[in-house]
């Protein structure tokens, strides 16, 4: 194991959402300890990760993705910031995404199709958000909790995605941009 490259499929963010998430994590990361902050181009909203992927299953995922282009585009909106465990050290730090009827059937059709090709079901829940920053590095529970309430005030503004396509990404670990799309499916 270890041999083949880590994959998850996503929806990309429009150039001018990049912009906008990117504003906050400028206004937020010298209040913040955290090892990864998103490069702006690799903020998306992830459907399923897939972990380490050989060269067959990889194949075979790809024809069943294509089948997404069988639905339709649709809109989502996002925005509001949120966090991931403890509001003291959160591990996580995301901007939220409407959970809507056509976010959920499309999130529905890609753990479909992956477990049609052996990829294991995804247990729990689907809670769409889109990385801002993650891997708390300063004290544990030590963090200024005001700084979460502030932000979320300061940023509820909300925006509209139009969901028009779906990406195969790959990982790069240790790359400015980590995400690079392998494969792109549109939607109708």
């Amino acid at each position: 194991m270890g041999s083949f490259p880590h994959y998850f499929i996503a929806i990309p963010l429009s150039s001018k959402l990049q912009d906008y998430f990117s504003n906050w994590q400028d206004e937020l990361v010298g209040k913040l300890p955290y090892k990864q902050w998103y490069n702006k181009k690799d903020f998306h909203i992830t459907l399923k990760f897939l972990g380490e992927v050989d060269d067959n299953k990889l194949k075979a995922l790809r024809m069943e993705l294509e089948k997404l282009s069988l639905l339709k585009a649709f809109s989502i909106v996002v925005g509001e910031i949120g966090t991931f465990g403890n509001p003291k050290s959160p591990r996580v730090i995301w901007a939220g995404v409407e959970k809507n009827k056509n976010l959920m059937q499309l999130a529905e059709k890609v753990e479909e199709y992956a477990t049609k090709v052996g990829f294991p079901k995804e247990n729990r829940p689907y809670s769409p958000h889109i990385t801002l920053a993650k891997k708390w590095i300063g004290e544990k529970g030590k963090n200024d909790i005001n700084w979460l309430e502030e932000a979320k005030e300061k940023y509820k503004e909300t925006n509209l995605l139009r969901v028009q396509q779906v990406n195969l990404y790959q990982i790069h670990p240790g790359k400015e941009q980590k995400y690079e799309p392998v494969q792109t499916i549109q939607l109708r």
